[in-house]
C-alpha cells in the first residue's frame, strides 16, 4: 500500500520547471529532477492534474508537509475568524505554522486515522481539479501515460487513475468529513487546488462550502489565507486562453 501522506505531499510539491515536450521527454526530466531535488519530482503529480498548486504554494507550506500544511491553513483561518479578525489580515501575516497538537485540526486527531483522512483530502483535490470538466478522456489518457513515467509507484499510480476516472461527488466528500475541523480542511484543500477563475469553479467551491455548512465569513477567511500563501510565490508566465470558437 502506498503512503497517502507522502502522496499528499507530492500534490503540494515544489515547482517542476520545463515540463513541456513529449511524454518521454517529460519522464526524462522528472527522472533528472528526482536526482537533483527529490522534493521537486513529486510536484509532477500536481502538474499532471492540470492545476497551479505545485507552482504556487509557498515554501512554508512545503516544509510542513501536505496534511500539516492544509491543517495549518484551515486552523489559521478559523482562529482569525473566531477572534473577530478581518480576512485581509492574512495577507499581512503569511507565516504558516502547523496546527496545535491539542486541536482537532492536528492530523493525529483525525477520528478515521491520519492516513485515511489524507486520502480524503487527495480525493477532494482531484474532485476540485475536475470541477470545470477539463479532464476529459483524452486528458486522462495523457495523465495516465505521464504517471507511468513519474516514479510515484504502481499502487499510487493506480489510485490516482481510478480517482480521475470517477472523482467523488460533493455529497461523498461531505460525508467523509467527521468533524467541523475536517469540513474546513476539505474546503481548504479544494481551494488550494483551484483558483476560481471561472463561474463553474467558483460555483463548485460555493456549493461545497454550502454543503459543508461553513459560514460565509469563515469561507472569506479561508479565501484570504490561501490567497496570501499562494500569491507570495513567484508568478508564472501567463498562457493565452484557448478559444472555443
Amino acid at each position: 500500500m502506498f503512503d497517502p501522506k507522502s502522496l499528499l505531499n507530492d500534490l503540494l510539491g515544489s515547482q517542476v520547471p520545463g515540463m513541456g515536450g513529449t511524454v518521454r521527454d517529460a519522464g526524462s526530466k522528472a527522472t533528472q529532477l528526482a536526482k537533483d531535488n527529490p522534493l521537486a519530482a513529486g510536484a509532477l503529480v500536481a502538474v499532471l492534474l492540470g492545476t497551479d498548486t505545485g507552482r504556487e504554494v509557498t515554501g512554508a507550506a512545503l516544509k510542513l508537509g501536505g496534511i500539516a500544511a492544509i491543517g495549518g491553513l484551515a486552523y489559521k483561518a478559523w482562529q482569525n475568524y473566531k477572534n473577530g479578525g478581518h480576512p485581509e489580515e492574512a495577507a499581512r501575516d503569511p507565516e504558516l505554522l502547523p496546527p496545535p497538537a491539542d486541536t482537532s485540526f492536528h492530523p493525529s486527531q483525525a477520528p478515521q486515522g491520519e492516513s485515511e483522512f489524507a486520502l480524503t483530502l487527495i480525493r477532494a483535490m482531484i474532485a476540485a481539479a475536475n470541477a470545470d470538466g477539463h479532464i476529459d478522456d483524452d486528458e486522462r489518457k495523457k495523465i495516465a501515460d505521464k504517471l507511468a513515467l513519474s516514479g510515484i509507484g504502481a499502487e499510487a499510480e493506480q489510485f490516482l487513475n481510478s480517482e480521475l476516472q470517477k472523482p467523488l461527488s460533493i455529497d461523498e466528500l461531505v460525508a467523509a468529513a467527521q468533524t467541523d475541523a475536517q469540513k474546513l480542511e476539505l474546503y481548504t484543500a479544494s481551494r488550494l487546488t483551484i483558483d476560481p477563475d471561472t463561474r463553474v469553479e467558483r460555483g463548485y467551491l460555493d456549493l461545497l462550502a454550502g454543503r459543508l455548512k461553513l459560514p460565509d465569513a469563515l469561507v472569506d477567511h479561508v479565501e484570504a489565507t490561501v490567497s496570501a500563501v499562494k500569491s507570495a510565490a513567484p508568478a508564472q508566465p501567463a498562457q493565452a486562453p484557448s478559444s472555443p470558437w
